[in-house]
């Protein structure tokens, strides 16, 4: 009888350690399993090199969502980056989306500039005013190779 106390004591150990590893990956891999609130927007950009799904969404350096996904638009030539914005965060039809870079050669991210409009963007609908990633690597081959 003891044997069998020891062995479920044991087995019951390495359930919670499993359970506790789950849900330290989750949570530091910023996945959002369960928690699935919020809403989607979309934006067009022409360039955004070096950004990845699950990039960081920030409106005055705090971060408001992450990058959803990322796609090419059927009708033009662009990126269709959808931006799953934190519930509780309103943003207006006329904010500013921009691709950035955290430092010189850091992570890209995605910063809002709000607007002054009062019409708010529900789930499903488009940033209109977008800019582009700046790329860095394309503006020294200019300098270096006497482009500029």
């Amino acid at each position: 009888m003891k044997k069998y106390s020891r062995e479920t004591s044991v087995g019951i150990f390495v359930l919670i350690g499993l359970l506790c590893v789950g849900y330290l990956t989750v949570k530091l891999g910023r996945m959002e399993l369960l928690s699935d609130k919020g809403y989607t927007v979309h934006a067009r950009f022409s360039s955004i090199t070096g950004l990845r799904v699950g990039a960081e969404v920030e409106i005055a350096g705090v971060p408001v969502g992450r990058v959803a996904g990322i796609a090419l638009a059927p009708d033009k030539p662009v990126a269709v980056v959808s931006l799953r914005m934190k519930e509780g965060v309103q943003l207006t039809d006329d904010v500013i989306a921009s691709v950035k870079t955290s430092g010189l050669i850091g992570d890209k991210y995605i910063k809002l500039s709000p607007g002054g409009s009062e019409d708010a963007l529900g789930e499903g609908d488009e940033i209109t005013e977008t800019e582009s990633a700046i790329d860095i690597e394309s503006l020294i081959s200019k300098y270096v190779f006497g482009g500029v």
